[in-house]
């Protein structure tokens, strides 16, 4: 289900598997946000290696939203989201429900019967996210402990709780 459509305030939004040339505005999307920021040089990546596991929202060409996931070899029933993005003059509009059911829609997760994260504790709206998508799927969202925060170097990172969204019929 490549190159989605959706409306948001009577203008369509496209949904399309990224290109290299995102990669810049995917980072300039995160640094104008709250996001955990990274290197341009990964988003270019994402876009190069993953594109079939990641999504972008564009409106007018421009890129106002995006996730970014891959499927690690080891569980290839089970799709790591690393990152979710959408512009602040677009949130409250479903475009990120939207970036994720179109992520399970591609070839790439056609076995996938998981979607994962790491969310922190106060990332109440990564959090709503992750369950709507399990409601979404008539499936359970489970939060457990993953990456505490003594794993970190700087100390004022929060630790990171793994969601596991599924299982999901796909079917």
């Amino acid at each position: 289900m490549n190159n989605q459509n959706v409306t948001a305030s009577s203008t369509v939004v496209h949904l399309e598997k990224p290109t290299v040339k995102d990669g810049a505005a995917m980072w300039e999307l995160v640094n104008h946000s709250t996001l955990d920021q990274n290197s341009a040089y990964k988003y270019i990546l994402m876009c190069e290696y993953f594109a079939e596991t990641c999504v972008v929202a564009k409106l007018n060409h421009k890129i106002v939203g995006f996730v970014t996931a891959f499927i690690t070899p080891e569980r290839p029933d089970a799709v790591f989201v690393w990152q979710v993005g959408v512009d602040s003059s677009q949130r409250g509009k479903g475009i990120a429900s939207k970036l994720l059911n179109e992520l399970l829609q591609r070839e790439a997760c056609k076995k996938v019967r998981f979607v994962e994260a790491t969310i922190t504790p106060s990332n109440k709206a990564s959090k709503a996210l992750f369950h709507k998508l399990a409601h979404q799927h008539d499936t359970t969202c489970e939060e457990s402990k993953f990456f505490t925060k003594d794993l970190f170097p700087d100390h004022s990172h929060e630790e990171e709780l793994k969601f596991r969204v599924g299982p999901i019929d796909l079917v």
